[in-house]
């Protein structure tokens, strides 16, 4: 949810919504198959509602395996068969044979006993214990295994098997956060939310999971149709095509499937297929794509996202019932390149190759995962290989590293301190831009001795009188994150420039929120009357920072938007808008969409995130006291949730309660003593307390730790002009302005040459 904008007055600050859906943690974990309920629906079945046909069910991989056997065949020991497996002889591929490894002060050993596989090491408590463990997660190029405790919880081991070969490596017992002590308490120690596996994990790992958390006990009654990805998790339940198929086989072959060109056929379904001319140098697609359903069908766990609803149904957009990860600033770089562990969905997205109309399948195998072919082989069956394939094209020496398309275009970053992922944005390196916006390129990773400037050097060498490369969003998405001059115009230009990528497009709009004038509103209508829904939730977002008045002329239509990520984001910047500029109509159907929004968040109560959601919520509506209790039962759930501090606090400041809230931010700071947010909500609270010198100094530490938070440096100043150091408050505000000289924090404080504030 995007903030509303903040005004500089020390006394009166609005709420702080602070990261409505935070730490979308995409850790691996795992379930145990003793205690987690499956269920498949019976084969065939013809069940009946008052209302007419049951919708589809699932019935199993198995039933498949008859009509579909070449596909069966190849998905057999793909890494989806493997996803989830029962820990046993043939399954588990480390070694528990007695050996320990010490991770700093942590000894942890692998044994077996009376054939089960057994882990000794530090609990939740921070006692050493014994844990069974129950099931293999994964297979390459690492194995996790996943431990049982109380309440349906399952959770993965910090520790796993890298199962590469030897030769590369591999054979040895790794761990996953190798330069950090993680300890118990903390989110990312592995028997807590960073290791769940029913929440973080599941859905991913096996077909049609049901969390099943209950919130009043806190336990968790998982299930799902099979444990590993079988087919329906990519073809959507079968029982109707199965029924058609018996039907079709006792009626002598005769008769046609009702779902041919529906979802559970994801292919194109345009009969498409990509063509090149001998003077072509790279192929075309003989009829332009007109689906996104198979790529949206892989997007569904080959992305940064985070789930808002359960019932997923095939073929439906991703973002109505999952939040894409946009090209945010600690996922990817302003460019575009991955820098966090963000899958491959946001990456292609951005691609030349998405835009032609390549999908996942042109390249993979969706049964067996492979590639089609090997190496360059692969890029070769669009880019003709006597061009591309060419000294005279990666100049570089034939069958080297540097001759490998990948190694230019697809780079890896390795995650899981073993796991090399191919950036799938297919870029032209530009080391160029990449010095420009603090990005790396593909050059200097390899020549890693060289500077941009040097690879930018050679590549205008080899390309000799060849005209620039055309303008890149990267440019102005780094104007807009580090508060550039002109970042507002930059960005509404790419907000309106169709020719770039959506998912660019859209961060650029939620970036474009954090600026807003007058002149940037065109760009924020073209958004809410986009076709891509990533940039109506990215407009729907933006507009948040609008005054509440202004928003439901351009908002309102939004509510009645398919999808539900963008209708429920429209509502959420409605919600705080007064009744008296509603319609009646509008007002019941704003009241319908939040009652959506509220049911989704029911769905992850075992999260703090959807406590903080639903408090802030009840906040935006005037409801204080079901938005204290929301954010104390995140707190109460997660101690480490600071935006439940800092929002809890907020409600409590406009209740007039200045010591709770006092009181509530130095439980937060206990909790984390170098928290910005907390410590500028503490100066603030301190102010209005007239407690200065105290405030002061929260303020000065707030500023410190977060230099780009232009406000912090905005109240910080003031805070001292306050207190009578002008000298030090203008220090405070020229290097802000140094750092961030657009960033419209700062405008009211800008000087010109002779000293004057313009």
């Amino acid at each position: 949810m995007a903030k509303r904008r903040e005004r500089t007055n020390l006394a009166a600050p609005p709420i702080e919504l602070l990261l409505a859906v935070f730490c979308a943690f995409t850790l691996l974990g795992g379930c145990d198959r003793s205690e987690v309920a499956t269920s498949a629906s019976a084969p065939g079945g013809k069940a009946t509602t008052a209302t007419g046909p049951a919708p589809p069910s699932f019935v199993g991989s198995a039933v498949c395996a008859p009509c579909h056997p070449a596909e069966m065949e190849r998905w057999r020991g793909s890494h989806h068969d493997l996803a989830l497996q029962p820990a046993t002889q043939t399954s588990v591929l480390g070694r528990f044979d007695g050996v320990s490894k010490t991770h700093f002060d942590v000894t942890t050993t692998f044994s077996r006993r009376d054939g089960r596989f057994v882990v000794r090491t530090e609990g939740p408590d921070g006692a050493v214990t014994e844990f069974d463990v129950t099931q293999t997660f994964g297979v390459d190029p690492l194995q996790q295994y996943l431990v049982p405790f109380p309440g349906g919880r399952r959770q993965a081991l910090p520790w796993a098997w890298d199962s590469r070969p030897a030769t590369e490596g591999g054979q040895r017992w790794i761990h996953l956060q190798p330069e950090e002590r993680i300890a118990p308490g903390d989110p990312l120690h592995w028997t807590s939310v960073a290791g769940n596996w029913n929440h973080q994990c599941a859905e991913c790992h096996s077909t049609q999971v049901r969390k099943g958390f209950d919130a009043a006990s806190g336990t968790y009654a998982t299930t799902f149709t099979e444990p590993n990805v079988g087919c329906e998790a990519c073809h959507g339940p079968a029982s109707r095509h199965l029924a058609w198929a018996e039907a079709r086989g006792k009626a002598g072959g005769k008769g046609a499937d009702p779902l041919l060109g529906l979802v559970f056929r994801i292919g194109a379904g345009d009969g498409g297929t990509w063509v090149r001319s001998p003077h072509e140098r790279i192929a075309h697609r003989s009829v332009r794509r007109t689906s996104s359903t198979e790529i949206e069908t892989c997007a569904r766990c080959h992305s940064r996202r985070s789930t808002l609803r359960e019932d997923y149904v095939h073929g439906r957009p991703i973002v109505d019932t999952h939040l894409v990860a946009l090209l945010d600033q600690d996922l990817y770089f302003a460019d575009g390149q991955i820098r966090d562990e963000v899958y491959e969905y946001g990456s292609f997205l951005q691609s030349r190759m998405y835009a032609a109309g390549v999908t996942c399948s042109d390249c993979h195998d969706p049964h067996s995962l492979r590639l089609r072919e090997e190496g360059n082989a692969l890029c070769g069956r669009c880019h003709a290989p006597e061009v591309f394939d060419s000294v005279e094209h990666h100049h570089h020496a034939p069958g080297s590293a540097g001759a490998r398309c990948v190694s230019c275009h697809a780079p890896t970053r390795t995650y899981m301190v073993v796991d090399a992922r191919h950036d799938h944005s297919f870029r032209i390196p530009r080391p160029a831009l990449s010095a420009e916006i603090g990005a790396p390129d593909a050059c200097t990773a390899c020549h890693a001795n060289r500077s941009q400037q040097w690879a930018a050097a050679a590549i205008a060498r080899w390309h000799g009188a060849r005209a620039e490369p055309p303008a890149h969003f990267g440019t102005a998405l780094h104007a807009g994150r580090s508060g550039a001059a002109g970042a507002e115009q930059q960005l509404a230009t790419l907000v309106q420039d169709d020719t770039q990528p959506a998912i660019a497009r859209a961060t650029a709009l939620r970036l474009l929120g954090e600026y807003l004038t007058p002149a940037s509103l065109p760009a924020l209508r073209a958004g809410v009357a986009a076709a891509d829904p990533l940039l109506r939730l990215a407009a729907a977002g933006a507009a948040g920072a609008m005054p509440p008045a202004d928003r439901v002329g351009l908002l309102s239509p939004l509510l009645r938007d398919p999808v539900f990520s963008v209708r429920t984001e429209a509502a959420l910047a409605l919600a705080e808008v007064p009744a008296p500029l509603w319609s009646p109509a509008d007002r019941v159907l704003l009241a319908d969409v939040l009652a959506e929004h509220r049911a989704a968040l029911a769905t992850n109560l075992d999260q703090p995130q959807a406590h903080v959601g639903l408090g802030n919520l009840h906040a935006m509506l005037g409801e204080a006291d079901a938005a204290k209790a929301e954010f104390e039962k995140a707190i109460a759930l997660a101690p480490w949730a600071i935006p439940a501090y800092v929002n809890l606090a907020d409600v409590q400041r406009t209740q007039g309660r200045e010591q709770e809230a006092e009181a509530t931010l130095r439980r937060a700071l206990a909790s984390d003593p170098r928290s910005a947010d907390v410590l500028h909500a503490l100066g603030l609270a301190l102010v209005r307390q007239k407690r200065m010198p105290e405030a002061v100094d929260a303020l000065g530490r707030a500023a410190s730790l977060a230099p780009d938070r232009a406000r912090y440096a905005v109240a910080y100043a003031l805070a001292l002009e306050e207190t009578g150091e002008q000298t030090r408050a203008r220090a405070v505000l020229d290097a802000a302005l140094a750092r961030r000289p657009g960033d419209p924090a700062l405008a009211p404080f800008r000087v010109d040459s002779g000293g004057r504030v313009r």
